[in-house]
């Protein structure tokens, strides 16, 4: 055989390895959140809350107690999560929201919201539903380059 058949098969070999080791991990990632996620749903509490704030902060700013910034992986303490700060009956509370709830949580309003510990799942409003946030249509790459294009285009001068 030569030299590219050799290394053709090699690295077919390689990748045939990867792909079954992403394919075991990602079971057993599946079955962990599945695990996770019956937890979430027992402890779940329909509350009551009046929304002081909401914010994207990372996990060490947001003011979460000590053990809950301990137990998060390295990786996630630097990425930025939607924070809520809600006033909770008498106390106030900084609480972690659902990505697709976020968007939803109005600013200085009561609201009932389903939460998991300090895990805010769903939210509904007291009085009619929530209103949905206008969504933004995505701007493509070379649409906003043309854009720029516009803008900087002096005029000419005259002489």
């Amino acid at each position: 055989m030569s030299t590219f058949w050799n290394v053709l098969l090699i690295i077919l070999f390689v990748v045939v390895v990867v792909l079954a080791i992403l394919y075991f991990v990602g079971r057993k990632l599946q079955k962990k959140q599945a695990i996770q996620q019956e937890q979430m749903e027992a402890a779940k509490q329909t509350v009551t809350m009046l929304v002081i704030d909401k914010k994207m902060m990372k996990i060490k700013d947001a003011g979460l107690p000590a053990m809950v910034v301990e137990q998060t992986p390295k990786l996630m303490r630097r990425t930025k999560l939607p924070i809520v700060k809600a006033k909770v009956g008498p106390r106030v509370m900084t609480l972690v929201c659902d990505a697709k709830v976020y968007d939803l949580i109005p600013l200085k309003k009561t609201v009932k919201a389903v939460v998991s510990g300090i895990y805010i799942t769903e939210v509904k409003g007291i009085r009619g539903p929530l209103e949905a946030p206008p969504k933004k249509k995505k701007q493509g790459f070379f649409s906003r380059f043309r854009k720029k294009n516009k803008d900087e285009k002096p005029a000419k001068e005259k002489k």
